[in-house]
């Protein structure tokens, strides 16, 4: 084994948490993505306090990367009229890591699962447009695709596969339409899109185990989203494709098995959050 392979990668999570904070940062300076400051604070707060609390109740012992994680998503992504439902988001999102698990794996990306319960349950609730300029936008996508190739987390391969087929997609409809190339372009700078490529459906704690596996899911996820987008008119279709589609996770690690994932060792539990 070489020195390189040999030698410990760094936890991703630290690089998504500066990426996220500055992305906020950014919204709050410079350009305005539509998140505030109040509800950002009350969904990152509400994580947190979540993430303790369920911790506390399991024994689990307590990290607060990913609940951090979490509440900045929730903030750059989800806007609501009323200030509790950003809360309830942040609630939704972290129970969900310590109620809905099979044989110790995450069910569902839990931002993206609060943001459909919310989206389909009430009023008043939707998803940033996500338009962050093209300068900010390319700055994002190649942080973004950095953190995964070079960090412990080891899901480059599903960002890729899963952008490759949504922006395939795009301009085949382009194509058969006679659209120009500036419309699926457009369409894919989006911010939202971003932090879905990179903190939803790579969620190492989420998605399939094996290659093979990361592979098919993320094409079906990218060809039902297209479906939903453009068939039946679903604005929020990425994230209602990825959480309808997230059990299919379960069937694919028991039909291709590989090693699973863990931010770090096991503990007594078999929890890892």
């Amino acid at each position: 084994m070489t020195a390189l392979s040999g030698r410990r990668l760094p936890d991703a999570r630290y690089f998504q948490l500066a990426t996220l904070v500055t992305l906020l940062a950014i919204n709050f300076a410079i350009i305005d993505f539509g998140a505030r400051p109040e509800s950002s604070m009350i969904a990152i707060a509400g994580a947190l306090l979540t993430q303790v609390v369920c911790c506390r109740i399991s024994g689990v012992p307590l990290d607060l990367k990913s609940p951090l994680i979490t509440g900045l998503s929730l903030s750059l992504l989800l806007r609501a009229d009323a200030l509790w439902l950003h809360a309830a988001a942040a609630v939704i999102a972290i129970g969900s890591k310590f109620v809905l698990r099979v044989d110790g794996k995450n069910v569902f990306n839990p931002a993206g699962l609060a943001i459909v319960v919310l989206l389909f349950t009430s009023q008043g609730v939707w998803i940033s447009p996500g338009q962050w300029g093209t300068e900010i936008w390319l700055g994002s996508l190649a942080g973004l695709f950095a953190i995964l190739v070079l960090s412990a987390s080891r899901r480059a391969d599903i960002a890729v596969y899963f952008f490759a087929s949504h922006a395939a997609l795009l301009l085949l409809r382009a194509g058969w339409l006679g659209d120009p190339l500036a419309i699926p372009l457009h369409q894919l700078q989006s911010g939202s899109l971003l932090i879905f490529t990179f903190f939803m459906i790579s969620d190492p704690r989420t998605t399939p185990d094996s290659h093979l596996g990361r592979l098919l899911f993320a094409v079906t996820v990218a060809v039902t989203a297209h479906y939903l987008t453009f068939f039946m008119q679903m604005r929020p279709a990425l994230y209602v494709a990825l959480i309808a589609l997230s059990p299919l996770t379960l069937v694919l690690d028991r039909l291709i098995p590989a090693a699973r994932f863990s931010w770090r060792s096991p503990n007594p539990q078999g929890v890892s959050t």
